[in-house]
Order: structure tokens, then C-alpha cells, then sequence
């Protein structure tokens, strides 16, 4: 590749490091992270010393041990071992990994002038690199790795949360941790193309085992916090407000239609006519909506809602550095102090909200993000310190994990081809250590494809992403009763619904249903995202990290299994009066009907409008709650448990009071659950380190097909045989 297409590729950004045409001087060194793991990183050498790498927030640590070699100028070829992997060196800059058998797994080779990286692109998916971008597999495809809601296709695929993550589903992953850049995957020969000069930082991972490759991912960048159990439910946005009368009937709607909801998020002024504040980044309130907010809000909390503000990141703020315990200076708080910042919320929250909605902020640099992303983590811990934050972001950044960070996928059109794209866009962002996602439900800009029909297959999909949440301009048909009432809300764009499809009785009862099957699977939910804390393996699943020797299940991005036990096929068509489906190899029930399936194959689904195919694997235990009207309500009633017979099962129920971090002091409680298939035997026992929370007696009704036992669980070890 010559100096022009270079420069086409990556843009202007790249003249700095390609004026110098002598090669310069550097020095190599490797360092074991684990035994799967290595750092390779190339230092230049500046007035006679190494280049330090420079911090950019992302990695947990600076190090992890000493390199175990040190190569600088013209070298001899030599192996290097390094943990469980070899690798083989080779004059100027090439590296082939080889894994503890011997076996060629990837090769690397770095120019010494620009930084830039090839590698084997292979014949297996490419997958990762963070939230949006050319979907499902990366290969054959560019990325400039442009942040922001301008960063590839907004309509349809969404923002860009760029991460220099990437997956080889072959059996490897390598994460580019400075400088930034582009990456082609157009031909046999991938790249990474960096926007910047040396140093270059990068983490190669090798195993056959997923688990074990986002294990390591979660090593370098964090373990995702834990949110709230309520940030789990059903989040209802709010839009242009009315009153405070529209306000307080709206929670009262949902309470009295006995539709499951845990939060009410308001816009602020400016984005739309009349929201919560009085303008775009200020934290004075619109009195005429809420005339008194303590009251408003102490009157939603006895409703059992939660309150969640929109606030706009202020343009005149260029950056953030720093953190919230820093002192504030106020002849700064124009500059880049989030301690100044979030001193400017601290007002507000003490009135009793809930959790933020940041907004914008595209224009911020990567450390920026991330230090806006740990403040909205730690911030409204200096006033609570005993409760869990709640934060709904539009930018982060590699790392955002660590700060509880929930991301949607910004302004989204309403088209089918949307919520098609989502699918893919957001198992790529579970694969990149984004845990908690989801999007606008319905689409935030509508357009004429805004349908009941369409609204019902996004709401079925939203009920099967980390964060359910509705939201869109004509906000009133993104209320689950909207749909029937004849009043789309303010009309913010050139579309204007049809009337007659304003009275569409479908809907409000398929919501329920969703509401409430999403509120039933609480229990395996919040199992799920404790893993995900544990492990660092996402909610939304792709098929690759439970099936990677197949390679019809690796190459599936428009179905995804949620947690380890379910697979959801969103139905993305309109009129569809089917679905295929693949299941990978096992047998597999229809979460429906109970039919018992084959795998290893594809099938046909036949689909009506309430109907999107779930299925459950052979070998699996199912817990369903009881119906709930927001996450932590009581109720009396015990737990379900469906067997799925065909193969050993286990599963571990994990419990906490969902608020505080008290889990972290032992306050918790793990019920760990073995099915033996051949003895037909469920088993319980308290996990190790756990112990039983208030009721201290579990009611328990196990269901193995048609025939169902009841039990009472203790603490103590108990059997249930069919």
C-alpha cells in the first residue's frame, strides 16, 4: 500500500506519522498477561528512552508482570515462549503465535514506520469491535472506527461506540490498546491502520474456548459492575409533557392496566418543547410541568417508579479529566473537572431522582468519554454511598463495563431495516464487554414503515435486550396502550400516522404479554447479569460462545441466545407468517408449545403477530417468578422451575436485596440447581458463600413436563424425584 491509499484509508489524521520516511529506532517487548495472553508493544526511542504508552483509562492495570523478551534493532529469528503460547519471531517485525500444541494460529506484521498491522483475516467470522459499524461478520468490510452518532449509518445501524476488540471466532481475539484507527478486513490480508504514531500497544489472546477469550477481555478492561435489579425491568420514556397531571396519570394508567413498569424517564427542554428542565444542559426545572419536583417525584416513588433524567452535555465543555473526589475549583467549572460537573446535579438528585440519561458528548476524546462514564458511576455514590447507580449513556468507551454503564443506540429511524440491523448490532456489543444494551423501542425518528406491527416486533425484541426501554418521537405510541387511543402525542417530524391505524387493538395485549413474560424471567436474568459480573460472558449471547465448532451457529447474527439456556429469533419482517430458525446441535423445546425439536438444523417457525420463537436447550432449568408490576414487588407465590429433560442440567439462581453492594459482604443468595437426566433427580444446595436472604423458606413449584412437585427450600440440601 502506497503513502496515498494509506492516507485515503485512514485520513489526514495519519500525515503526522507518515512524514517521517527513516525508519525509526524502537524496541519490542512481550509480556505474558496469562496463559492465554500476551502484550506485544513496540516503543520508539526518544533523546535515548523509550516511549511511555500513554494511559488512556481503558486497561484496569498498567502491567501484568515483566516482558519475557526485550528485542531491539536488527534481531535474529527466534521463539519466545510466552505462557501456554510460542511465539516465533522473524526479522524486520513478524510474529506468528502458535498455540502449546505447535498449530499456527495467527500471524502478525507491524511496519516499523507506520505502525500499521496486518494479520490473516481467515475463513472464520470476525466479530466484536464494539456497538454499531458494517454488521454481523466484519469481514470483508472497512471501519474508520469513528465514534458518535456519525460514525456509520445512523438510521439504521445506530451510534458508534468503536472498541479495538476483535474477535477471531477461529480461536483468537486481539485488542489494539493505543493508538487509535481504522481497520480493513477487504481482503485475505486484514489491517489495522493507526491514526497516530508510535508506541503500539496490543493484547493478543489464542484459545478454542470463548469463555476463556472474554475472560480475558474482562482481565484487561474490567468486570462489568452490577446495576440495579429494578434498571432490569420495563423503563417507559417520556417526551413533551403536557402537565404534571399528564405526568402523575400516566404512572397511574400503568398501575391501574396493571402493565409492568419500574422507571419513568424524562427528555429536557430542547429536545423537545416542553421537558423536564428549562432548557439543554441546565438544572433548573420547567416549573410548568413540575411546579414542585419533590412532590412529583415522591408521588411516582409510592407508585413504584423510579426517576430517570435526560441531561445534554455541555458543547462548551471540551473535555473531562479527572475524577469526582477531586476538589472542585469553582472558577473552573466551565472546564474539565467532573467533580465541578457533577456538583451542577447534585441538587437535583437530592430531590430524589433515580438515575441520568447522559446525552451527546460525540465530540468528547476516548478518556473523556470514559471519564464522564466513571463519573455518572461514582458521582451519585458521594450522596448514597449504599446504592447502585443507574445511568443510560450515548458515547463510552472500552472500559465503560466498570462503571454499570448502560448504552442505547441513539436516534434510529423507524424501518424494518432497523430493527434488522439490531439484532447483529447488538450481539457485537455483548461480544465487546457491553453487557448492558439496548435501544430506542420502535425507533426514535418515525417514519411511514411506523406500524402497530412494527412497534409490537421491536417490543418483542426490546423485552429479549439488557435494557427495555421505549422511547421515539409521537411519544404517545410508545406508551403499550398507545397504540388504541387515537393520539400519536406531539408530531415532532413530516410524518403523520395514518388515523385508522391508530386503533389497533393488538397491541396493548401483546405488550402485556411481553411485560410480563420479561418480569416472570427476572430470576434468570438477574442470574445472567451476576455471571456476567462473575465472568465477563454478555447477556445477549451469540451462538459462537456455546457453539464454536459449529460453524453454522459461529456464522448466525440474526438470532442470539439469552443467557445460556434460551434462544430468540426476532421476527424482522413485516407480514411474516414464518420465521427460520437455526438450532445448533442438541435438542431443543419450543418455549411455546413444548414441542421438543431436533437440532443441528434449520427450521421453519410458523409466526402471528404476538408470536416470536423462543426456544429452551435440552439440559436446561428454567426458574419463572411470578407476575410482577416492578422488579422488587412482594408476592406471595413460589417459584417456578421447568425442567428440560434430554441432558444433565445446572444452573445457579442468584439473589440480592438489588440495591446496594452489600452482595459484595456475602449478603447474597445462590441456589445452586443439578438436574441428573438419567436418575431424574433435581438437586439443591446453598452455593458456597452465600446464604439464605429473607423469606428464609422458598416455596418451589418444579415442573417436568405434565407432571409438577411442589417443595420447600431451607438452605438445607433437598432432592425432588420424578
Amino acid at each position: 500500500m502506497n503513502r496515498r491509499q494509506l492516507l485515503h484509508r485512514i485520513g489526514a489524521a495519519g500525515t503526522t506519522l507518515l512524514a517521517h520516511s527513516a525508519e525509526p529506532p524502537f524496541e519490542i517487548w512481550i509480556a505474558p498477561v496469562s496463559p492465554h495472553a500476551f502484550r506485544l508493544t513496540l516503543f520508539p526511542i526518544r533523546n535515548g528512552a523509550l516511549a511511555p504508552v500513554p494511559d488512556d483509562g481503558t486497561l484496569v492495570q498498567s502491567s501484568w508482570g515483566p516482558p519475557v523478551a526485550k528485542l531491539r534493532g536488527a534481531t535474529r529469528p527466534q521463539a519466545i515462549r510466552c505462557g501456554d503460547l510460542r511465539i516465533q519471531f522473524a526479522p524486520p517485525l513478524s510474529f506468528t503465535v502458535h498455540d502449546a500444541r505447535g498449530a499456527a494460529i495467527q500471524h502478525l506484521d507491524i511496519d516499523a514506520q507506520t505502525g500499521a498491522v496486518s494479520f490473516t483475516t481467515g475463513t472464520a467470522p470476525l466479530l466484536a469491535l464494539g456497538e454499531g459499524g458494517p454488521q454481523f461478520d466484519r469481514r470483508g468490510s472497512t471501519d474508520r472506527m469513528r465514534s458518535g452518532q456519525g460514525g456509520y449509518q445512523l438510521r439504521t445501524h445506530g451510534g458508534r461506540v468503536p472498541v479495538p476488540w476483535l474477535i477471531g471466532t477461529g480461536g483468537w481475539a486481539m485488542f489494539v490498546h493505543q493508538p487509535i484507527g481504522a481497520f480493513d478486513f477487504s481482503g485475505p490480508e486484514s489491517k489495522f491502520l493507526p491514526a497516530a504514531p508510535l508506541p503500539l500497544d496490543l493484547f493478543f489472546v489464542a484459545s478454542p474456548d470463548p469463555a476463556t477469550i472474554m475472560a480475558e477481555y474482562a482481565r484487561l478492561t474490567g468486570h462489568p459492575e452490577l446495576p440495579p435489579l429494578w434498571s432490569f425491568g420495563y423503563l417507559q420514556s417520556h417526551r413533551t409533557l403536557a402537565s404534571h397531571e399528564e405526568i402523575l396519570q400516566e404512572a397511574k394508567t400503568f398501575r391501574e392496566k396493571k402493565l409492568p413498569c419500574d422507571a419513568f424517564i424524562y427528555l429536557g427542554t430542547g429536545f423537545c418543547p416542553s421537558g423536564w428542565n428549562t432548557n439543554n444542559t441546565e438544572f433548573d426545572f420547567n416549573r410548568k410541568v413540575f411546579p414542585d419536583p419533590k412532590a412529583i417525584f415522591g408521588q411516582l416513588h409510592q407508585d413504584h417508579l423510579k426517576v430517570v433524567l435526560h441531561v445534554a452535555y455541555p458543547t462548551r465543555i471540551p473535555e473531562m479529566r479527572g475524577a469526582v473526589k477531586d476538589p472542585c475549583d469553582a472558577a473552573q467549572r466551565a472546564e474539565i473537572q467532573p467533580s465541578c460537573y457533577w456538583d451542577m446535579h447534585r441538587p437535583v438528585f437530592s430531590l430524589g431522582v433515580d438515575g441520568w440519561w447522559p446525552d451527546e458528548g460525540d465530540a468528547l476524546d476516548l478518556p473523556s468519554r470514559l471519564v464522564r462514564n466513571r463519573m455518572y458511576w461514582e458521582g451519585p455514590q458521594l450522596d448514597r454511598p449504599g446504592e447502585r447507580p443507574f445511568a443510560l449513556h450515548r458515547n463510552g468507551a472500552a472500559g465503560m463495563q466498570r462503571y454499570g454503564s448502560f448504552l442505547w443506540s441513539g436516534d434510529v429511524n423507524s424501518e424494518w431495516e432497523t430493527l434488522r440491523a439490531h439484532v447483529p448490532v447488538g450481539i457485537n456489543t455483548g461480544l465487546t464487554g457491553i453487557p448492558f444494551w439496548g435501544t430506542d423501542i420502535g425507533g426514535f425518528i418515525p417514519t411511514k414503515e411506523l406500524t402497530g406491527e412494527l412497534y409490537v416486533r421491536w417490543f418483542q425484541f426490546g423485552a429479549f435486550c439488557p435494557l427495555f426501554r421505549s422511547h421515539g418521537r409521537t411519544w404517545k405510541l410508545r406508551l403499550p396502550w398507545g397504540w388504541n387511543t387515537g393520539d400519536p402525542g406531539p408530531v415532532e417530524t413530516n410524518f403523520t400516522p395514518d388515523p385508522a391505524a391508530l386503533h389497533d387493538a393488538r397491541v396493548e395485549p401483546i405488550c402485556r404479554k411481553y411485560l410480563e413474560l420479561r418480569y416472570r424471567l427476572l430470576p434468570y436474568l438477574y442470574s445472567a447479569v451476576r455471571e456476567c459480573a462473575s465472568t465477563g460472558m454478555p447477556v445477549m449471547r451469540a451462538l459462537w460462545l456455546h457453539y464454536p465448532g459449529d460453524p453454522a451457529a459461529v456464522a448466525c447474527g440474526d438470532q442470539y441466545l439469552w443467557g445460556r439456556d434460551i434462544l430468540v429469533a426476532p421476527v424482522v419482517e413485516p407480514g411474516a407468517a414464518s420465521r427460520k430458525v437455526y438450532l445448533p446441535p442438541g435438542a431443543w423445546f419450543d418455549f411455546w408449545t413444548g414441542e421438543r425439536l431436533a437440532g443441528g438444523r434449520e427450521i421453519i417457525r410458523p409466526v402471528d403477530l404476538e408470536t416470536m420463537p423462543l426456544y429452551v436447550r435440552a439440559g436446561a432449568i428454567l426458574p419463572l417468578g411470578p407476575v410482577r408490576q416492578f422488579a422488587d414487588e412482594p408476592v406471595d407465590e413460589p417459584l417456578a422451575i421447568t425442567i428440560y429433560p434430554g441432558a444433565g442440567a445446572s444452573f445457579l439462581l442468584y439473589e440480592d436485596d438489588g440495591r446496594s453492594f452489600q452482595y459484595r459482604k456475602g449478603e447474597w443468595m445462590g441456589i445452586r440447581m443439578a438436574w441428573n437426566d438419567a436418575r431424574r433427580v433435581l438437586s439443591l444446595r446453598l452455593a458456597p458463600g452465600s446464604r439464605m436472604l429473607p423469606p428464609l423458606r422458598r416455596s418451589l413449584s418444579v415442573n417436568l413436563g405434565k407432571t409438577a412437585q411442589s417443595g420447600e427450600f431451607e438452605g438445607r440440601p433437598l432432592e425432588l424425584r420424578f
